[in-house]
């Protein structure tokens, strides 16, 4: 036999009617590829998708800069400010602080409400009693020196009423019509 038999480098069907063309894989075995392939394209685009999304949004907010434009107070384009109902009947408190040293508190502290809530009225009434005893204890728990920014106070109470006292009715502003802090002789 020559080498070109044996290799079947002829132009014919010399070998015995085989064909020489490969067989096609069949079941799992062609199927994986293929699914292989799609995920590929699937997480190529996610990352794509992202990028793109995150680059939109750095550009969109400058760079991740705040948006909040700081307006002049005395400017006559300052927005309306809101207008609240407010509760008045706790009344005065007076009570003790915290320190070792006898310091006297006293607070008439005035609860602002949203102005069309009448179940708001109507709780806060019937929690007249409630409120009261919360004002006491809440500055019977505090140090004098705590007692010198108003600011946190108050926001701090609003947020103690709004998620321990008040179901329905909602605490959106405090004042303090009274807040007198005294050393004790």
């Amino acid at each position: 036999m020559s080498d070109s038999e044996e290799l079947d480098l002829g132009d014919g069907d010399a070998g015995g009617g085989e064909s020489s063309a490969p067989k096609k894989a069949s079941g799992l075995g062609a199927l994986l590829p293929n699914l292989l392939k799609f995920v590929a394209i699937g997480i190529g685009a996610l990352i794509f998708i992202v990028t793109v999304a995150a680059i939109t949004f750095n550009i969109m907010n400058k760079g991740g800069k705040s948006q909040t434009a700081v307006t002049d107070p005395t400017s006559a384009y300052v927005g309306k400010r809101p207008e609240y109902a407010w509760y008045t009947n706790i009344g005065p408190v007076t009570t003790r602080t915290r320190d070792e040293a006898v310091y006297s508190v006293t607070i008439d502290m005035i609860i602002g409400y949203d102005l069309n809530n009448a179940a708001a009225t109507t709780e806060f009434g019937t929690r007249q009693y409630e409120l009261r005893d919360f004002v006491r204890s809440y500055f019977r728990g505090k140090y004098a020196a705590e007692l010198e920014n108003e600011d946190r106070l108050k926001q701090e109470i609003k947020e103690i009423l709004n998620t321990r006292y008040l179901d329905i009715a909602k605490a959106r502003n405090i004042v303090f019509n009274k807040f007198d802090v005294m050393e004790m002789p």
